[in-house]
């Protein structure tokens, strides 16, 4: 299974006894194989009430004219099936993985099942006495650690009632309502050794164009080239763990040239910085960023007004969990990702604000299977003050192997 989810579901989601830790191995002439993924899947009840139509909205009330739905669908992660291989060669570390990754959701009889995603693809060499080389896809770099230390990431999140669709592999946990989305990029990455719980990666990855959630507008000199220069990552993070008490401190940043108003190259950054600390069963993390030109929910989306001037970002987000004696995990966290006008310019139906409390119970009803509630009450705030709200419950499983 991907390195950094399996750090996410010992660490950061479910008790360690709970927590998938490998997949299945097959020893393979010079190679060792690790097949490995999960499944999972979600009934979801949403209630909309607010205005509808509000550009960037991730609370947006039906269009249909529905003021409830019930779907069902996968959650946050898509399913994934994993391959992976590891061997030893002339003192390197050489290892890759592949994955594909599944929905779940199809809306029309006959339609043969939804959407499928190719997140992973990469390569690494290296050796612990200076480091490893990555090259091909997976997770980005900057708001990596955002996502995978956020509660939903094992559940549903945001989206439960509006991305259920034939068109979108997973929800949107809390994407967009407490940070940006890292995604999946084409990188070429170098990551340190390990020095006392010191560790940083630096990257270059593919450059994102910019979108708009707002037909109306044109981004002049928009391309679909990928932006107008190759973005830069980075991250750093420091570990710790004294008797009962372990935590983690990371900073991380995104910058990059676009192509906006008139074909002029443009730059646009984000950064970060958050804690986890867990201590006898509490865990505790807190989250903020802050960028220009960057947008909101996923990246470079109304970074930019159609005249190419930025618009500032910031949000963030804060969470509380606890291991109850009977292995369960329980939570509730709250966050809100922020857009703001650039100057006097008249946008009062794009977003403004974006969102979202959620409390949940994760609880493995085995070793690697987990059953998960949760109740997500999302609010998207426009700038011209009107309002779109979702309130969803999901019920569900997700199974690691």
């Amino acid at each position: 299974m991907n390195k950094n989810i399996k750090l996410a579901v010992a660490g950061a989601i479910f008790a360690a006894a709970s927590a998938a830790q490998a997949g299945i191995i097959i020893p393979a002439g010079d190679w060792t194989l690790d097949i490995s993924g999960n499944v999972n899947s979600y009934s979801n009840w949403t209630k909309f009430s607010g205005t509808s139509g509000i550009k960037g909205a991730i609370a947006d009330a039906n269009t249909t004219g529905l003021r409830s739905t019930n779907t069902m669908s996968t959650g946050l992660l898509p399913n994934f099936l994993s391959v992976a291989g590891s061997t030893r060669q002339n003192d390197l570390d050489v290892t890759f993985l592949i994955s594909i990754n599944p929905g779940s959701f199809s809306s029309t009889a006959g339609s043969g099942g939804s959407k499928e995603e190719h997140r992973q693809a990469f390569l690494t060499f290296g050796d612990k006495s200076w480091g490893t080389v990555k090259i091909g896809k997976d997770l980005g770099i900057y708001a990596s650690d955002a996502i995978l230390n956020d509660m939903t990431l094992l559940g549903v999140g945001s989206g439960g009632g509006t991305r259920a669709d034939s068109t979108s592999t997973t929800t949107l946990g809390r994407i967009g309502t407490g940070f940006q989305y890292a995604d999946w990029k084409t990188q070429i990455a170098y990551t340190t050794p390990n020095f006392s719980g010191f560790q940083a990666t630096v990257g270059l990855t593919q450059a994102w164009d910019l979108r708009t959630s707002d037909s109306t507008l044109s981004l002049a000199g928009n391309s679909s080239r990928g932006g107008a220069s190759t973005a830069y990552e980075g991250k750093a993070s420091y570990s710790f763990s004294a008797n009962d008490v372990t935590g983690k401190i990371w900073v991380s940043g995104l910058s990059q040239q676009v192509k906006a108003g008139a074909n002029n190259e443009r730059d646009a950054w984000s950064a970060d910085i958050g804690a986890n600390v867990n201590v006898a069963g509490l865990g505790l993390t807190g989250y903020y960023y802050a960028g220009e030109g960057t947008g909101t929910t996923f990246m470079f989306q109304d970074g930019y007004t159609a005249a190419g001037k930025k618009r500032d970002v910031d949000g963030g987000y804060v969470q509380a969990t606890y291991v109850l004696p009977t292995k369960t995990k329980v939570g509730v966290s709250w966050g809100q990702s922020n857009l703001d006008k650039n100057g006097t310019e008249s946008v009062a139906n794009l977003i403004k604000s974006n969102e979202m409390w959620t409390v949940g119970a994760y609880h493995p009803l085995t070793k690697h299977l987990n059953l998960v509630a949760e109740y997500n009450d999302v609010k998207s705030e426009s700038q011209g003050n009107t309002e779109g709200k979702t309130r969803t419950g999901s019920l569900g499983a997700i199974l690691f192997f």
